[in-house]
């Protein structure tokens, strides 16, 4: 059991460029919420659901974050912050990474699914702070949906989805298949804020070689000048 809260928290560490330790995300809402969360989807589903409503108004009350106990979440969940809401028959696969704000809500099921109400989130998945994904929908396995954006339509396998109603953008699947970045580290993958200062200077020099590299190639590919040449009296200059 401790192996796996420590994974656990690993898991979020990789994640969050803010902690300098493991056991700091224990103080995390998003933490205390999940575990009371999985207390309360135990007793839901032993069909306790008075005793699984109170400990849901208990973790809603302590961390800002409302989990239905029905709700079923995979492994390595991880809420940035709070203030997020998730429905009953919401469906959340493994590492999936929700920032503030969000709601997985439900609509009217005029689409034929049976006692589906909220969405299914699958592996990988990371929504931005605000956004709104509601009814009975998919989003495919590491897809990406930006901040504020509305989702009312199932999304495609590693799709970008932005906007009001949420749209996809066209996104190389080279970049969409690269692993989780946390915010706020350009340059590595990892960002140690002890060494702040020397990621800094990494960046910038990276920043300088790329540009230094564009300058030298432009000057290889440009075109020689040619010979300037005198006429008889000096009077006319003119490059042949």
């Amino acid at each position: 059991m401790l192996g796996g809260l420590t994974a656990y928290l690993e898991a979020i560490k990789q994640r969050d460029p803010a902690p300098r330790t493991r056991w700091e995300i224990l103080l995390y809402p998003g933490v205390l919420a999940l575990g009371l969360h999985r207390v309360a989807h135990w007793l839901f589903k032993g069909e306790l659901y008075f005793l699984a409503r109170l400990v849901n108004h208990i973790s809603r009350f302590l961390t800002a974050i409302d989990i239905h106990p029905g709700a079923t979440i995979g492994r390595n969940f991880f809420i940035d912050h709070g203030f997020t809401v998730i429905g009953e028959t919401a469906l959340i696969g493994d590492n999936v990474t929700i920032y503030q704000n969000v709601t997985l809500g439900g609509t009217n099921p005029a689409n034929g699914v049976p006692g589906k109400r909220h969405p299914t989130i699958e592996d990988d998945v990371v929504i931005g702070s605000g956004a709104q994904v509601l009814g009975p929908i998919t989003v495919g396995t590491r897809a990406k949906i930006g901040a504020n954006a509305v989702v009312t339509r199932d999304v495609p396998e590693g799709a970008v989805m932005v906007g009001i109603p949420a749209r996809q953008t066209l996104v190389d699947a080279q970049d969409y298949q690269k692993p989780f970045l946390p915010y706020g580290t350009v340059c590595t993958e990892r960002f140690d804020p002890q060494t702040q200062q020397l990621e800094l200077l990494r960046c910038e020099v990276e920043q300088l070689r790329i540009k230094l590299a564009a300058l030298i190639e432009q000057r290889d590919g440009a075109p020689p000048a040619g010979p300037v040449h005198d006429d008889a009296d000096g009077a006319e200059r003119h490059r042949a």
